[in-house]
């Protein structure tokens, strides 16, 4: 055991809420250190073996003190100086460790948060209600959802709930003559139940929220990315009906006459199938139904053949019972007629008609038996087989094909297979459980042969999920051989592969698998709940807030929050109200409330650092149409920007006047266009 100090902790915090604590420094925990030190606070970890060689080479130098030892031991944590930690992060990929080590942890501190990488949710829920402050998540069930929508390439980036209610994130380029173009401006798509995220006029421009015009006129060609309050989940737009699919099929699109054409021949052919499979069921049937008779024709000669038997012996030997009689007639009816008469001499104390019915018996018994066995032996193997059904056909075209299914491929897996997607499943594992996925196509074999037997030259996606970087390459390189069109999806576990593939590849998407999931970790690391997370172009959580005296989000309306964060606010709920989604910008937050944003790993942390953006407009008013006009704009004021009622009537009664306090452009323009409501007019004016 030893203690390697990484860096210099003279310039440490000395606090207690800016020392965190990682158990474990496999890959997530590397990435883990990453974000953490992103946030600017002390981090220290602790390792049984460091590696010879890191993998994410900056790491060594950014950790302020690597402590050598088992993470279970109390006298490592004390090392470690847990009573001091605000937050450990345990995440090894020992699950029995991690385990082992919360409870060592908070028999050492009570009240220090801890991020648990587990995928045992019984066992999660449990210790949460036992120890408290707790979150534990598995990395491939946190971002599944986001490599099967990457796959799928649909607008749909992400759904999540709350409050029992769906709610979408939708990436909408409009096409001409929606509805929506030359007619709208960004700011009229924001309603009660809608929310705009980002607004990309072009291609290839980084999105952030809030970088857009209010009053800009969508057009055609326009992508909106916006989050929307649905009653159930889809695709697609939710105006345009879901658009699941089951081996190639789809639904909700209204039919051309071609279209009606090609649905007729459907239908001819669904009939000749029809009556094809009918035909099937009749001979399977009726080979049933003869086999059946065999079985029930050979029991009834047996079962007479043991009554006759029992009686003719029980009639030449009276002294014998009944029960010997019966066990000797089933003797012979099994064959062994040696048993009894496989003498050499002649048995003069049994009648010879005996013997040759005894002999008759063996004969018979070993042919019908034996034709009993059979059927037994084959109904036993056909419930076999029927237990492992027959996997449905491999799509033709217009699939998803899914290479890897190790834990983060099965959980694609199952994403995929609860949305009714056609996939094609190719695992590389020799030891993979073939009953399950019943639902899912398997390929298996080499490369060359799985890709083209998947149909990969008519497939729309190839999502790769193995953990072996090289096969990864090597399995992208051969499916954009075979198919130069279809789209790309692959997870990285190092920086490496993921650096230059986007360059060589296009139609490509890279997903770091424990980069995406360090920073939920992250997150959670300072108190939050993530709840969900997607992925459009960087890694969006969704993180529950809730208010405390001492917090960066306390006395700030929820304008303030959104634009000077950056996060899109999508629930608020007071300690005596229910939950409202989509909340209004004017509500002023306080000690008891509960919010629940959108937001990047970067706004995280300036609402953790209380890094508020400064507002930069101002806006001029310059006259008020009628009392009534000024006694309501007074009012929009007051609701809008946080005066008191008091000083805004006053601003009213000295007009023209420039407001004192800046505002947000968005914050801004929604108050000029409030105030022309109510027949006052003002004027933004930019910095």
């Amino acid at each position: 055991m030893s203690t390697l100090s990484t860096a210099s902790e003279a310039n440490a915090p000395e606090s207690n809420g800016d020392r965190f604590l990682i158990c474990g420094l496999g890959r997530l925990g590397q990435e883990c250190v990453i974000a953490l030190k992103n946030f600017g606070v002390v981090v220290s970890a602790i390792e049984k073996r460091p590696p010879a060689q890191w993998e994410l080479s900056k790491v060594p130098q950014l950790l302020d003190t690597l402590i050598v030892g088992d993470c279970r031991q109390p006298h490592i944590l004390e090392q470690a100086q847990i009573q001091t930690c605000r937050t450990v992060l345990i995440v090894t990929s020992d699950e029995e460790v991690n385990a082992q080590t919360t409870l060592a942890v908070r028999q050492l501190n009570p009240s220090v948060r801890i991020v648990v990488r587990s995928a045992a949710h019984n066992l999660n829920q449990l210790l949460s209600e036992q120890l408290g402050n707790f979150f534990a998540a598995e990395p491939t069930q946190m971002i599944a959802s986001a490599f099967g929508l990457a796959g799928l390439g649909a607008q749909t980036l992400g759904f999540f709930e709350l409050e029992g209610q769906n709610l979408q994130v939708i990436a909408h380029r409009l096409e001409e003559g929606h509805r929506w173009c030359n007619a709208r401006s960004l700011q009229d798509l924001n309603t009660s139940k809608r929310r705009v995220l980002f607004y990309l006029p072009r291609p290839g421009l980084v999105p952030d929220f809030y970088q857009w015009n209010p009053q800009k006129i969508v057009r055609t060609g326009d992508t909106v990315v916006y989050v929307e309050v649905v009653e159930k989940f889809s695709l697609t737009d939710g105006r345009q009906g879901p658009k699941f699919r089951r081996n190639g099929s789809e639904s909700g699109r209204p039919q051309t006459l071609g279209a009606r054409c090609r649905h007729l021949v459907q239908k001819q052919l669904f009939n000749v199938n029809f009556w094809q499979l009918q035909g099937q069921k009749f001979k399977t049937r009726f080979l049933m139904s003869g086999v059946r008779k065999v079985a029930i024709i050979n029991g009834v000669i047996v079962l007479v053949l043991l009554i006759l038997g029992t009686t003719l012996f029980k009639f030449y030997y009276p002294n014998t019972t009944w029960l010997y009689a019966f066990y000797a007639t089933g003797i012979l009816l099994l064959g062994d007629y040696g048993e009894l008469f496989g003498h050499l001499e002649p048995v003069a104390k049994i009648p010879p008609g005996l013997q040759l019915f005894a002999f008759t018996l063996t004969l018979v018994g070993t042919a019908f038996v034996g034709v009993l066995y059979a059927l037994l032996t084959e109904a036993i193997l056909s419930s076999k087989f029927e237990l492992l059904r027959r996997r449905p056909p491999i799509p033709k075209t217009d699939h998803l094909i899914l290479v890897g299914l190790d834990r983060l491929g099965q959980q694609v897996a199952s994403f995929l297979d609860n949305l009714e997607q056609a996939i094609v499943a190719i695992p590389f594992n020799p030891k993979f459980d073939q009953s399950l996925f019943p639902h899912i196509p398997l390929v298996v074999g080499n490369l060359t042969e799985s890709l083209t037997q998947a149909n990969v030259r008519t497939a729309k996606s190839v999502i790769i999920t193995t953990n072996n970087e090289m096969l990864n390459l090597e399995i992208a390189l051969m499916a954009r051989r075979l198919n130069p069109n279809t789209h790309l999806v692959i997870g990285t576990y190092g920086q490496g592969l993921s650096r230059y593939l986007s360059h060589l590849l296009t139609n490509v998407q890279i997903l770091g698998t424990y980069e995406v999931a360090a920073e939920a970790f992250a997150g959670a690391a300072f108190g939050e709940n993530i709840i969900s997370l997607f992925r459009y172009h960087q890694t969006i959580l969704v993180t529950e807030y809730q208010i405390e005296p001492i917090d960066t989000l306390h006395g700030l309306l929820i304008s303030e929050v959104a634009y000077g964060y950056g996060v899109v606010v999508v629930l608020h709920q007071t300690s005596t109200e229910t939950a409202t989604l989509m909340p209004s910008d004017d509500l002023l937050l306080a000690v008891g409330d509960r919010i629940v944003v959108l937001s990047a790993i970067e706004g995280l942390k300036r609402i953790e650092q209380g890094t508020i953006a400064a507002p930069t407009c101002q806006v001029r008013i310059d006259s008020a149409l009628s009392m009534d006009s000024a006694f309501d704009g007074a009012n929009v004021i007051a609701r809008i920007v946080g005066y008191r009622l008091s000083s805004a009537r006053e601003l009213m009664n000295n007009l023209p006047h420039i407001l004192p306090k800046r505002l947000y452009l968005h914050q801004a323009e929604r108050l000029v266009r409030e105030l022309k409501r109510s027949r006052v007019k003002a004027q933004l004016i930019r910095p």
